[in-house]
């Protein structure tokens, strides 16, 4: 399992740069959202590789033939 990390870098004219790690997909906004709109104006948004995946999901199926000695 991945950390989630939110870094926050702030500048000394008051730009603050958010990084978001271990989140996949769109969901790193949903968690974001609230900070943001506390910060300020987003000036700009720049997507990781990790915005773009796709979580795993993985599935199983058997099948167990029925055998009959009739």
């Amino acid at each position: 399992m991945n950390m989630e990390t939110l870094e926050f870098i702030i500048y000394p004219d008051g730009r603050v740069q958010e990084k978001v790690t271990g989140i996949i997909g769109s969901s790193c906004q949903e968690v974001t959202a609230a900070i943001e709109e506390q910060l300020g104006v987003v000036l700009s948004q720049e997507q990781t590789s990790e915005y773009f995946a796709q979580p795993v999901s993985q599935t199983a199926t058997t099948t167990n033939p029925v055998q009959s000695n009739w």
